[in-house]
């Protein structure tokens, strides 16, 4: 961690984000600004909202990629490292995202991290850095900048199954277009057809804007406090 990221008044940086969804073909991706000192709680929070994600199972944070073959070091398997909600904490190395940074996240590998939603399902988001620049009073918590498509259904059964889904929305003759047709109309709130490829970064910002308002007074008050 930076020393400027150790006191609370000092300097913040905002990092520019690009988060992929890993296995999405064409590729779901979201172009992010974060405040790099706001905690991995509110973090998953901004995920959520850029996906479209409902906040509806676990999830974790990880340094590397959960799924990759470890590597053994002097004959033994080293243990991943994880940041959950402080409730699911179990095992002694699982760390408290609420006690950690994105920062922080980051500077254990080299820019690149990984978020994980929905063990059944195993959403899995790779969050790389693409550039850092000092915060200014006008900086939000966090903007999407850009991205593609919209994130995918909760419980579609992962990527398979998502695919599957849009398979049969777009056949009016696929034996299950009426019974995925209702199933999603039925998610979305609206019998408007299905578009996988829309995003509306707007309201996206808007929302965001709504549920980090919190942290932005606080980190102003914290600033105005220091000087």
């Amino acid at each position: 961690m930076k020393q400027d990221d150790k006191n609370p008044n000092g300097p913040e940086s905002v990092l520019e984000l690009r988060v992929v969804l890993v296995g999405s073909q064409p590729e779901i991706w979201r172009q992010l600004e974060v405040r790099g000192p706001i905690s991995l709680d509110q973090v998953h929070g901004v995920l959520q909202v850029a996906f479209g994600w409902e906040d509806a199972h676990l999830h974790r944070f990880t340094g590397s990629d959960p799924f990759a073959p470890l590597r053994p070091i002097d004959g033994e398997i080293p243990e991943a490292l994880q940041w959950l909600p402080r409730q699911s904490c179990e095992e002694p190395a699982d760390r408290a995202e609420e006690d950690y940074s994105l920062d922080q996240l980051l500077a254990t590998g080299p820019g690149v991290a990984f978020y994980e939603y929905d063990f059944g399902d195993s959403w899995l988001h790779r969050l790389e850095l693409v550039s850092r620049r000092p915060a200014t009073e006008t900086s939000p918590p966090a903007r999407l900048l850009d991205g593609a498509r919209r994130g995918p259904l909760e419980d579609s059964g992962g990527m398979p199954g998502f695919e599957e889904i849009l398979d049969a929305l777009a056949d009016p003759s696929h034996p299950d277009h009426v019974e995925f047709s209702a199933r999603v109309a039925e998610m979305t709130g609206t019998d408007e057809p299905f578009d996988p490829g829309f995003l509306d970064i707007e309201a996206i910002n808007r929302k965001l804007a709504r549920s980090l308002k919190s942290v932005r007074s606080h980190s102003t008050c914290q600033r105005r406090r220091g000087n």
